[in-house]
């Protein structure tokens, strides 16, 4: 079971309510089921993160990172992060800000394949 840090909860609220463009236009195509009928939340904390976006039914976490995440500073973090991610048995996919307003369709179709690889049903 994946843990769940209530320190995080303010702070995930905060994230929500303060979306990017590109998250907001990402959660418009992930929400009520839409990709393969599988649920995602967004900015779920698990363990000491917060992730973007989250499928627990394909154990799915997707990620859409900004010029902050192309410097060595961030790529360090994103790796850390990652690792800890993929320890809990997720997979992780990641996304720039202009992959997800520019090609939107071909981003939802790696996340629809990832789906329904891991999906139980």
């Amino acid at each position: 079971m994946l843990k769940y840090n209530r320190a995080l909860k303010q702070n995930a609220r905060r994230l929500r309510k303060e979306t990017t463009d590109s998250e907001r236009a990402l959660w418009s195509r992930l929400r009520r089921k839409q990709v393969h009928n599988v649920p995602f939340y967004r900015q779920k904390p698990i363990g000491d993160y917060i992730v973007d976006f989250y499928a627990p039914q394909a154990r799915l976490v997707v990620e859409i990172d900004g010029s902050q995440h192309m410097e060595e500073k961030g790529i360090q973090k994103d790796k850390q992060r990652d690792a800890y991610l993929k320890s809990q048995g997720l997979d992780v996919l990641r996304f720039d800000n202009l992959q997800v307003l520019r090609k939107l369709d071909a981003v939802l179709e790696t996340i629809f394949r990832a789906t329904v690889e891991r999906s139980d049903g």
